[in-house]
């Protein structure tokens, strides 16, 4: 039984940070690729990040680059995105995702505003 919990979301003020957290379960987390999608109102689900087996993350959402950072902690089985000079645009429901599984955490709200 595969499961993900997205934990970390929350009410933050622009510039400001927030580190997300996905706990994996059900598989051997440490073999297999993880990403980090988000969705907005309104908007279709993006790739934000992503991160293969080793520990070599990519962003993929050209809008966070420089400011976000995906890791992975393989003795935790926890999957990471950390979120820095946040903007009112990246406002969005975050959801941790395992592709090889086709499974999805149940999403952490994002709510960057003054």
């Amino acid at each position: 039984q595969v499961q993900l919990v997205e934990s970390g979301g929350g009410l933050v003020q622009p510039g400001g940070s927030l580190r997300l957290s996905c706990a994996a379960s059900g598989f051997t987390f440490s073999s297999y690729t993880m990403k980090w999608y988000r969705q907005a109102p309104g908007k279709e689900r993006e790739l934000v990040a992503t991160i293969i087996s080793s520990g070599v993350g990519t962003i993929n959402a050209d809008s966070v680059k420089g400011r976000f950072t995906i890791f992975r902690d393989n003795a935790k089985n926890t999957l990471y995105l950390q979120m820095n000079s946040l903007k009112p645009e990246d406002t969005a429901v975050y959801y941790c995702n395992a592709p090889r599984w086709g499974k999805w955490g149940q999403g952490t709200q994002v709510t960057v505003s003054s």
